[in-house]
């Protein structure tokens, strides 16, 4: 076997965190001795510090920190109340977290469509979904938009429906803090936005961790209160049902250094992402970013023809190429979630895109030599 045999054997990881670390261990591990030194390991100062990191980033009044993306989105929901006989908009073309908590607070997620270019939530298929849960005596409450795959939902459309409608818009930007439309970051583009700190997202910490941004000072109130039990004014004072929903210190300490070198990191997952593109339009659909967007990527994520991608996934597998499936199965395919409403036009292309996406690995530390391996694999298994 020849030398570069070999090289094309070694496996590629999809997601590389152990890059990253290589790059920010020392400090990283400086900023946990500072906390396991002075031992507040639950809302100790690093939590407070990374909130106000956090929301001068993206330019909101308030970060609230907690202890998942699904905390984030589910203390939301009981911030505003949402509970049985409440319909919550959300698209069927995502993580199960998002249709999850309006679930678990008792009220009644109905299904939208989604943009076959962008994945993300479709405007007027949301419209059609909120007539449909007025028709089913529910009471349409809010609307969730996912920014999927790091890019930015359609904002301007969503929250003009939002508005038409008087719903409340909780953006789900698990995968996309960091993303941009024009000159504002999410964070600022809806009523509330939830995100994900999980080590496998843009930027991530060494755990499960999460926050919620809002402008409205009540709503952060809300928050605190509802990640520590429903405090009120001391921890023995419990004014309503709550969360043990609290991020940990050490996990702030975490994503305080982690957030210094995001915007680097930004830009060159977005290089990393045009590559990509401008390597494989030709024999694969690659990703759209509309005009006045920026994505975060946190999936580089290609659509095959329909019936050939176990096919095309055995070949990059062989290469030592891993690739990810997100998602497989829409929200309305599955059992926990089927028997829910949705648009009555049916959800085609969540049908479709589910068929025929695959996602290729994406960091921000793949080095042009191990992209151009990828993008050899992916022409040589579509015949390109």
């Amino acid at each position: 076997m020849n030398q570069h045999a070999r090289l094309d054997a070694v496996p590629i990881p999809f997601i590389d965190v152990a890059a990253q670390r290589q790059r920010l261990g020392g400090r990283i591990d400086a900023a946990v001795a500072r906390v396991l030194e002075h031992c507040q390991f639950i809302l100790g100062p690093e939590v407070r510090e990374l909130e106000g990191a956090l929301a001068g980033f993206c330019g909101a009044r308030h970060a609230v920190t907690c202890a998942s993306g699904t905390d984030a989105l589910l203390m939301v929901l009981m911030a505003k109340g949402i509970g049985p006989g409440d319909a919550v908009i959300c698209p069927s073309f995502t993580f199960c977290a998002t249709a999850e908590v309006v679930a678990r607070v008792g009220a009644t997620p109905v299904f939208a469509d989604i943009d076959a270019a962008t994945f993300n939530i479709a405007a007027n298929s949301a419209a059609r979904a909120i007539a449909a849960a007025r028709q089913a005596g529910l009471n349409p409450r809010m609307i969730v938009a996912v920014d999927l795959f790091g890019l930015p939902a359609d904002f301007a459309a969503i929250n003009a429906l939002a508005a038409a409608e008087k719903l409340f818009v909780l953006d789900d930007a698990a995968q996309a803090f960091g993303g941009m439309v024009g000159n504002r970051r999410l964070g600022t583009l809806a009523d509330a936005t939830a995100t994900s700190f999980f080590p496998a997202k843009p930027l991530g910490c060494y755990g499960d961790g999460g926050a919620v941004f809002t402008d409205d000072d009540d709503m952060r109130d809300l928050l605190l209160s509802l990640r520590s039990h429903g405090e009120g004014a001391d921890r023995y004072d419990n004014v309503r049902i709550g969360l043990t929903a609290r991020l940990d210190t050490i996990q702030a300490a975490v994503l305080i250094e982690k957030l210094k070198v995001f915007p680097e990191e930004i830009a060159e997952r977005d290089r990393i992402a045009r590559r990509y593109s401008q390597q494989l339009s030709d024999v694969v659909k690659v990703p759209t970013v509309p005009n006045g967007m920026t994505s975060v990527w946190a999936q580089y994520t290609i659509r095959v023809k329909p019936g050939r991608r176990a096919a095309f996934a055995a070949a990059l597998k062989a290469q030592g190429i891993p690739t990810a499936i997100y998602y497989p199965k829409p929200l309305h395919r599955q059992e926990a979630y089927r028997y829910f409403p949705a648009d009555p036009a049916g959800l085609p292309v969540c049908d479709l895109v589910a068929e025929e996406v695959i996602s290729l690995p994406m960091h921000a530390y793949l080095d042009d030599v191990t992209q151009d391996r990828i993008i050899a694999a992916v022409r040589r298994a579509v015949g390109g």
